[in-house]
């Protein structure tokens, strides 16, 4: 297959989709088989601007992810395929898909490629149960800070310590000092 020569329509297809595979985060593979153009506008504007929505013939996908240096997808390049390329946050597309699919069953997950390996289905749909970017980056400086608080309070401790300590001990003497008097 690879010493085969090629057109060169197909050639610059190829090289595109190569391009695509390098410069994507994540790769999702999907079969399309019964979804109308408009559903698939509709899905391709769901998934956002950082994210494209290709049908691709499977041999030029094939020779294209070959030449990217991915390899464990062969098996999923059977019937119609579509590739996501998703260059913005992957836990997004991934909910993108997981959503359309449960609206639309006729959209099937098949697989994908994240940060070079290639991955199943059932691990694209645990990318999409994991929460944003945003909220777990807020729930780590929530930690965060409240460890910070506690150090903070660990740290003043001593000082707080002392200073009730000189206030008692002031009290004790002016006692000490009136019942003298």
């Amino acid at each position: 297959m690879a010493d085969k020569p090629i057109r060169a329509d197909k050639a610059t297809a190829v090289a595109e989709l190569t391009e695509s595979f390098r410069a994507a985060g994540a790769t999702v593979l999907t079969e399309y088989r019964g979804l109308t153009v408009s559903q698939l506008t509709q899905l391709r504007r769901s998934l956002g601007k950082e994210t494209s929505y290709t049908v691709a013939k499977n041999t030029l996908a094939k020779r294209a992810a070959a030449d990217a240096g991915i390899s464990g997808l062969d098996e999923l390049f059977t019937g119609p395929t579509a590739l996501t390329f998703v260059s913005g946050d992957v836990v997004e597309a991934a909910k993108g898909l997981r959503d359309f699919a449960k609206a639309n069953p006729k959209l099937v997950i098949k697989g994908g490629v994240f940060e070079g390996k290639a991955i199943s289905a059932a691990e694209v749909t645990k990318l999409a149960d994991l929460e944003s970017r945003e909220v777990l980056l807020a729930k780590l400086a929530g930690a965060m800070k409240g460890n910070l608080s506690k150090a903070a309070a660990l740290f003043q401790a001593p000082l707080s310590k002392t200073a009730r300590l000189a206030a008692a001990l002031q009290d004790k003497r002016e006692k000490e000092g009136a019942e003298a008097a």
